[in-house]
């Protein structure tokens, strides 16, 4: 089985997508000639030319109309916004008229383009270069949102969002773009289909992108202590897989979802408030979250203090009520 990076697996996806539809461009800030700063649209412009590969000013707001507008003339595009906070220029585009057309046009108008947005910490930068921004985009009707954690997943849900008749914001972990493994690049499982990474019978951890592996490790780390962690990974944010979720949470009984991105009003809080409606009867604790802190992004030494970690999420498991913890405040009878 060969061994990718996700850098390469996501240029495996954009290559392959096109080759295989003549519709399909790619373009941004650095994309063409210099194959991005991330090197993910490396060759790009070599093997399909600068008309199907190309750079643009550094106008995000621009690179977005511009999507638009080739979006109405039948392309699909797709789009880098180099670094997380840099779409914020182009938001005003994003909400009001990518996320809307199709509304707006009573479905004459399609809009079947992907924004790539390379987002989150854990390289070491600062604070421009490491937001979270996936709470904005989930909150906007209209768009949906994915979140790979694998090199599998990166090229399954990019060829998927591609395809994809609506607009995508596609979430890049920026510190998974060079971790690599063995596996086969293969369009997979679709849109809106969650993942058990790993299978636990005590608590359920939820989570996506970069924390994904996080949890994982959290999960091994409570195996050496008797505890039995099942993790899912949620792939896309929108849409969601409440199925996934709701089975996994009623068969353990318990729940902790983590997050990069700060807590306050997060993704987070939106996951907690759906298993507590969908699994209430077979909780026996609170759902509880594990996030970024409720601060700008700090600089890059205290970065490790405001990441979630191994330890910040097994001190959130202990905080699950246990057998010999239980209030009976809290239990109540399916």
């Amino acid at each position: 089985m060969p061994r990718h990076t996700m850098a390469q697996a996501l240029n495996t996806a954009l290559r392959d997508a096109l080759a295989a539809d003549p519709n399909v461009v790619v373009f941004g800030e650095d994309v063409g000639t210099l194959g991005g700063v991330f090197r993910v649209t490396d060759g790009l412009t070599r093997e399909f030319g600068a008309d199907r590969c190309f750079d643009t000013p550094l106008a995000e707001s621009g690179i977005i109309g511009f999507a638009v507008g080739m979006t109405m003339a039948g392309f699909k595009p797709v789009v880098e916004m180099q670094f997380d906070a840099f779409a914020y220029p182009a938001f005003e585009q994003i909400v009001s008229h990518v996320a809307k057309l199709r509304n707006r046009t009573r479905g004459a108008l399609a809009v079947p383009m992907v924004i790539r947005v390379p987002y989150a910490g854990g390289i070491g930068g600062v604070e421009h270069h490491c937001d979270s921004s996936e709470a904005y985009y989930v909150h906007t009707p209209g768009l949906k949102v994915a979140a790979p954690a694998t090199v599998g997943d990166a090229y399954t849900l990019l060829r998927r969002a591609i395809d994809d008749p609506d607009p995508v914001v596609f979430l890049e972990p920026k510190r998974l773009y060079f971790a690599s493994e063995d596996t086969d690049l293969t369009i997979g499982e679709p849109l809106g289909r969650a993942e058990v990474r790993r299978a636990g019978t005590d608590a359920t951890l939820i989570s996506y992108g970069p924390s994904v592996g996080v949890a994982l490790d959290a999960a091994k780390a409570a195996a050496e202590d008797g505890r039995s962690l099942e993790v899912i990974d949620l792939r896309t944010l929108v849409p969601f897989d409440d199925a996934t979720v709701a089975a996994s949470v009623r068969r353990t009984g318990r729940c902790v979802v983590v997050q990069e991105a700060q807590g306050f009003a997060g993704v987070g809080a939106e996951i907690a408030a759906r298993v507590q409606e969908r699994c209430f009867h077979h909780l026996h604790a609170p759902v509880l979250r594990v996030s970024g802190l409720d601060i700008p992004y700090p600089p890059p030494k205290l970065e490790r203090l405001h990441l979630p970690g191994v330890d910040r999420i097994l001190d959130t498991v202990d905080r699950l009520q246990w057998d010999d913890q239980v209030d009976p405040r809290w239990t109540v009878s399916a």
